[in-house]
């Protein structure tokens, strides 16, 4: 997938900006939390995100894909089976959610394991 700026951006815009529209929506860092640990199907994603409703969930999974951030595959299978990754972009988000999970841990007493059990994998630079 090519690498695009966000619609909302302009070449004057702050990077930290730009990047914070993309990650500050509700729900946003925690579907890319689950999302780093591999592909995951619709389904998954509403467990892993207690009180999320359906529609909000796929309002933020389409908007993501939009940005660029997540894939949506459709498999030729009955019944239907779709399941959602990281793009290449997706997954240069990955450090930004796993520092937040360091400091969260380190200087908010924030223990939980956040329903995954595992640290964030890093991403290649």
């Amino acid at each position: 997938m090519a690498t695009t700026a966000p619609r909302d951006t302009s070449p004057s815009d702050c990077p930290v900006l730009a990047t914070a529209r993309i990650v500050s929506g509700k729900w946003t860092l925690v579907l890319l939390r689950d999302l780093a640990l591999g592909p995951r199907r619709f389904c998954e994603l509403q467990r892993s995100l207690a009180g999320i409703s359906p529609g909000t969930l796929s309002v933020r999974l389409r908007s993501l894909e939009e940005e660029g951030i997540i894939e949506r595959r459709e498999f030729a299978e009955m019944p239907p089976r779709v399941e959602y990754t990281l793009t290449a972009q997706g997954e240069h988000l990955v450090p930004i959610v796993d520092a937040m999970r360091a400091y969260g841990s380190q200087w908010l007493g924030a223990d939980a394991d956040c329903g995954d059990g595992v640290r964030l994998r890093a991403v290649d630079a």
